[in-house]
């Protein structure tokens, strides 16, 4: 029996289709889904090469509608997810938007995930997983509300230099004022929008929240304002070589979250994560604040860096070694891509120490088929600065009328 959306039973189509799942269907030309926190999405809609120079050189839409939302109201909001993450939220206004993490009592990461300020006592947390169970154990104490909202929510993320000008031909006055990490309220065509100049490209980029009933007036309106644009729709294929570029990390392929580890050793700290800059140690308690402060004072055994790699073949899950014969090892690759707007072999990896200081000159071994006869080549790598793209659009306000 169908439910009040019409879908059918649950153990019929045990991943639920977007609001835009339609839309999205259409555009599809190869047919590649992948599942996504319960929902099917779009994994390429042609060529993730084409949809990635969608990203970089004109507009893109991604639907971001599976991420997972939770509203956090009541009196102790506020005081609750500044004991919950380890940045300091104290500082966040209203209207604005903060990339945040939280850990466990050894310090290790659950997940990480942005915080939307929306009022004087009520928050949006957006993670790529849920955590319900954990969000509702920390709460024990304060007057605080925690709902899921997934399904209320319909979300688009729109990409690109291009991004600001669909969204101004779209009518939203007062759209190139709002600065990154700013959300604001506006209205299109009747359609009341959340828009928050984020991202996970690293890009010039906005996200467009409304309810799932306008979300295919959403779709075709952004379609016909960017067509003069090069607005074209991508999968995660596309966008994962965008976040690689922008230094971002992706849960499961970067780290593993403690919730979901099973082996010793392989849960990760935010300073293991180089994400030392969300730890603020003067905030007061937070979940892990002694473990975090204990690591600290010992130093670091490892930590994620950028690679930059001899050649042009992708170092992926590559073994690193501080010899060019293999002898010791001293880390892997987490993620890697050859970059083709940066034109360098560019990837993450975690890394040993003393090994992962700047500059520091090391080996990858890299595997590639050739006509299905493998080679093994040990490359040059040596630590970089992450992240290997930053185009000052990403900052500008107001953004430049590409």
């Amino acid at each position: 029996m169908a439910d009040s959306a019409g879908n059918p039973p649950h153990f019929q189509q045990p991943l639920l289709p977007t609001p835009f799942h339609e839309r999205a269907r259409a555009l599809s030309q190869v047919d590649s889904f992948v599942p996504w926190a319960g929902y099917t999405t779009v994994d390429v809609f042609t060529n993730a090469g084409q949809e990635y120079f969608a990203i970089r050189n004109a507009c893109s839409v991604y639907d971001l509608t599976p991420m997972v939302k939770y509203r956090i109201a009541g009196p102790d909001a506020g005081r609750y997810l500044n004991r919950l993450v380890t940045r300091d939220l104290r500082k966040l206004r209203a209207h604005r938007v903060s990339y945040c993490l939280w850990c466990n009592d050894a310090g290790h990461i659950i997940d990480d995930g942005t915080v939307f300020r929306l009022g004087e006592t009520e928050y949006r947390l957006c993670t790529a997983e849920r955590q319900l169970d954990w969000l509702l154990d920390s709460a024990i104490g304060f007057d605080v509300r925690i709902d899921e909202v997934t399904e209320q929510i319909a979300a688009l993320a729109l990409q690109g230099p291009t991004s600001c000008a669909v969204l101004k031909k779209l009518g939203l006055a007062g759209i190139e004022r709002l600065t990154p990490f700013e959300s604001g309220g506006f209205d299109c065509a009747g359609v009341p929008l959340l828009v928050s100049r984020t991202g996970f490209t690293g890009d010039l980029g906005y996200e467009v929240w409304t309810e799932p009933r306008h979300a295919n007036q959403l779709w075709d309106a952004l379609m016909a304002a960017g067509r003069s644009r090069g607005i074209r729709a991508i999968g995660s294929r596309a966008l994962n070589m965008a976040r690689i570029e922008a230094g971002f990390l992706m849960p499961h392929v970067d780290f593993v979250s403690a919730e979901s580890t099973v082996r010793l050793g392989t849960s990760r700290t935010p300073l293991e994560l180089g994400l030392a800059w969300l730890v603020d140690f003067d905030k007061g308690h937070f979940t892990g604040r002694r473990a975090l402060l204990e690591q600290q004072r010992q130093g670091l055994q490892r930590q994620l860096v950028g690679l930059d790699i001899a050649g042009n073949k992708p170092a992926v899950n590559a073994l690193l070694y501080a010899d060019p014969r293999g002898r010791v090892e001293i880390g892997s690759v987490t993620s890697a891509m050859w970059s083709p707007t940066c034109k360098r072999n560019i990837a993450l990896a975690m890394v040993e120490a003393p090994h992962f200081a700047l500059g520091t000159s090391m080996w990858a071994e890299v595997y590639l088929s050739r006509e299905l006869v493998w080679e093994r080549r040990m490359c040059r790598a040596q630590v970089v600065d992450k992240p290997f793209f930053a185009p000052d659009r990403r900052r500008v306000t107001p953004p430049g009328d590409f």
